[in-house]
C-alpha cells in the first residue's frame, strides 16, 4: 500500500479523518448552542474521559461548530504552573476580535477591550514586571472593572462585560479550556462561580472545559453547585460500529476495503480506543500488500504499531517519572490486571510499605497526570492499557 496515501492520523489532538461516535456530543452541543441564541439559560459543558480517547479532537469540533454559528470563541490548554489570567485574557481577546467584525459600535468594542486589558494587566502582583509585559491590546486600559485582583470578582465582571457584547450582535461567545483539571483551585472557584452567574442570567457565554475523568471532583471540591453547573460527557472508547466506521470511511475515499476479519482484528487489538485505532490503522496500511486489507495483514503490522506506542505514546510518560514513582506505578500495574482504578491500601500492601510514606510518590505521578484519583481512596492510570506496558516491560 502507498504509505503517502495512508490517510490515518495518529498524533495529540489531531482530527482523525473520520470523526466517528461522536455524534450524540456534537448534536448535545448545538442544542446547547441554539437554546442561547434564543435567549434561553444553558449549562456549561464539560468532557471528561482518559488520555487517548478524543476529548481535545472533539473540543476543536466543538469550537469550530461555535465558530460557524458567528460566535466569537477562543481556546486555552491549563497548565499546573500557571495561572488563568493571561492565557484566559489572549483566548478571550481572540474571541471579542471574532465579534468586532460584526459589531456596529466600534467604541462599544473598544471599551470591552480596555476592560480586558485591565483584567489582564493584573496578571501579577510585580509593578515592574506589569510595565514590562503588555497583553497586545492596543486601547487603553480601562480601570475600575475587572482589575481587583481577587480573580474569582474579575472573572464575573469580565465575563459579564464579554457576554453584554456578544448580546449586542445576538451571537454567544465560547471558551474552550483543554486539560481543565491543571488549573489552580483559585482559578477553579473563580469559572465556577463565574458560570453560576452567567448561567442565572441566561448570558451568550459559555465555557467548555475537557480533563481527565477526576474533573468532576475538582469541580465539586472548589464548588459545591458544580455537579448542577455543567452539563458533563464521559468520552470514552468506541463501539465496535463507530470503530470500523473510523477504518472503512477513510479507507474507500482511497478505494481501499478491508475483510470483516481484520476489522474484528483491529478492534481487538485498539480495544476501541480512538487513538490506538489510529495507530493500528496506520501501521496495517503501510504493512498490507494490497487490499482488501487481511486479518494477516493486522498481525503482521502489529509489532510495529506497538513498538510506537511504547516509545511514544506509552514510554515518554514512564520516562517522565522518578524510581520511586514508577515503583508505584509498577505495583498498581500488578494490582490492576483489568486496568481498572486500584485501591492506595493495597498498592501500600503490594509494596508492603505504610500509605503515608507513599503520598509524595502518589502526588507526584498525579501532578505530572500519570496517574488520577478515580475515587475516595483509589487511583487509577490517567492512559488506557498502560498497566498491560508496565508489566510487559518489568518483566
Amino acid at each position: 500500500m502507498d504509505p503517502v496515501r495512508n490517510p490515518y492520523a495518529p498524533g495529540a489532538g489531531q482530527r482523525p479523518p473520520e470523526l466517528a461516535g461522536r455524534g450524540k456530543q456534537l448534536d448535545a452541543f448545538d442544542v446547547v448552542c441554539e437554546r442561547i441564541a434564543r435567549g434561553r439559560p444553558e449549562r456549561s459543558v464539560m468532557l471528561t474521559g482518559l488520555r487517548g480517547v478524543g476529548k481535545t479532537v472533539l473540543l476543536n469540533q466543538l469550537r469550530s461548530a461555535a465558530g460557524g454559528r458567528g460566535w466569537g470563541t477562543g481556546k486555552i490548554e491549563a497548565r499546573p504552573d500557571q495561572e488563568l489570567r493571561r492565557p484566559l485574557s489572549s483566548a478571550l481577546h481572540m474571541a471579542a476580535r471574532a465579534i468586532a467584525k460584526t459589531h456596529s459600535n466600534s467604541e462599544r468594542v473598544d471599551d470591552f477591550l480596555g476592560i480586558l486589558k485591565a483584567f489582564a494587566l493584573r496578571a501579577t502582583a510585580d509593578k515592574g514586571m506589569r510595565e514590562r509585559w503588555q497583553p497586545g491590546i492596543d486601547v487603553p486600559a480601562v480601570t475600575g472593572r475587572a482589575d481587583s485582583g481577587d480573580i474569582e470578582i474579575d472573572l464575573v465582571e469580565l465575563l459579564t462585560e464579554a457576554a453584554s457584547l456578544a448580546a449586542d450582535i445576538g451571537v454567544g461567545i465560547a471558551l474552550f479550556i483543554d486539560e481543565m483539571q491543571d488549573l489552580a483551585a483559585t482559578d477553579i472557584s473563580a469559572i465556577c462561580g463565574a458560570c453560576h452567574e452567567l448561567s442565572q442570567d441566561a448570558a451568550p457565554l459559555i465555557v467548555v472545559g475537557a480533563g481527565l475523568p477526576h474533573l468532576p471532583a475538582v469541580l465539586s471540591a472548589s464548588k459545591s453547585y458544580s455537579e448542577r453547573l455543567f452539563s458533563y460527557h464521559r468520552i470514552d472508547r468506541l463501539d465496535r460500529e463507530s470503530a470500523d466506521l473510523a477504518l472503512i470511511a477513510p479507507a474507500e475515499r482511497e478505494d481501499v476495503k478491508f475483510s470483516d476479519e481484520a476489522l474484528a482484528a483491529l478492534y481487538r487489538k485498539a480495544d476501541g480506543y480512538p487513538y490506538f485505532v489510529q495507530a493500528y490503522g496506520k501501521a496495517t496500511w503501510d504493512q498490507a500488500p494490497g487490499s482488501p486489507i487481511t486479518a494477516e495483514d493486522v498481525d503482521v503490522a502489529a509489532p510495529t504499531a506497538e513498538e510506537e506506542l511504547a516509545v511514544g505514546f506509552f514510554g515518554s510518560r514512564y520516562e517522565r517519572a522518578t524510581p520511586a514513582e514508577r515503583e508505584y506505578m509498577r505495583a498498581m500495574a500488578d494490582l490492576s490486571g483489568d486496568e481498572g482504578p486500584v485501591a492506595t491500601a493495597a498498592v501500600a500492601a503490594e509494596l508492603v510499605r505504610k500509605p503515608a510514606s507513599l503520598s509524595p510518590a502518589r502526588d507526584g505521578l498525579i501532578k505530572k497526570g500519570l496517574i488520577y484519583s478515580a475515587e475516595r481512596g483509589t487511583i487509577g492510570f490517567t492512559v488506557p492499557h498502560f498497566g498491560r506496558y508496565l508489566r510487559s516491560v518489568t518483566t
